[in-house]
C-alpha cells in the first residue's frame, strides 16, 4: 500500500459528512421546538390556574360580604370578573317544630364568577339567621 491510498481513508474517519450534520441539526431543531411549545403549554396553564384561583377568591368574597342575608339577587363585575349573587331562603321543616326553632331561617347564598368566553366558578353556601325579636317583646 502506497501514502496516496492511507490518506483517503484517514480522511474519512476524522470528521462528520454534510448529512450527519444536517441530520443532527434536525434531531436538535425538532427538540427545541417542542422544548419551547412546552413552556409555552405550562405558561398558559399557569396564567389559567391564576385566573381561576383569583374568580375564587372573589366568590367568596362576594359570599362572605352577606352578613344579614336577605332573599334577593345582585350581580356586577370586578375588573376582568364578572359575579351574580343570588340568596334564597332554604325550607327547612325541622326548624318550624317549635316555637323556639320558628324564628331561625336558612339562606342558601350561590356566587357566580364568570371570564373569559366560557370559563366560571361557583361557591354556594348556607347560612342560618334568627329573626330579630320586636322591640318590647319579653325575651
Amino acid at each position: 500500500m502506497s501514502a496516496n491510498d492511507a490518506r483517503p481513508a484517514a480522511r474519512r474517519t476524522a470528521g462528520f459528512t454534510l448529512l450527519e450534520v444536517l441530520v443532527a441539526f434536525a434531531i436538535l431543531s425538532v427538540a427545541v421546538v417542542a422544548l419551547i411549545q412546552g413552556f409555552a403549554q405550562g405558561l398558559r396553564l399557569l396564567k389559567v390556574a391564576g385566573d381561576h384561583q383569583q374568580a375564587v377568591l372573589l366568590a367568596d368574597q362576594k359570599a362572605r360580604e352577606v352578613v344579614v342575608p336577605v332573599e334577593g339577587r345582585e350581580q356586577g363585575q370586578d375588573g376582568a370578573f364578572d359575579w351574580e349573587r343570588t340568596v334564597t331562603v332554604v325550607k327547612a321543616p325541622d326548624l318550624e317544630r317549635t316555637t323556639a326553632t320558628a324564628k331561625w331561617h336558612v339562606y342558601q347564598i350561590d356566587v357566580k364568577v364568570r371570564w373569559g368566553d366560557k370559563r366560571g366558578v361557583e361557591i354556594v353556601t348556607l347560612r342560618t339567621t334568627a329573626e330579630k325579636p320586636p322591640m318590647g317583646a319579653p325575651r
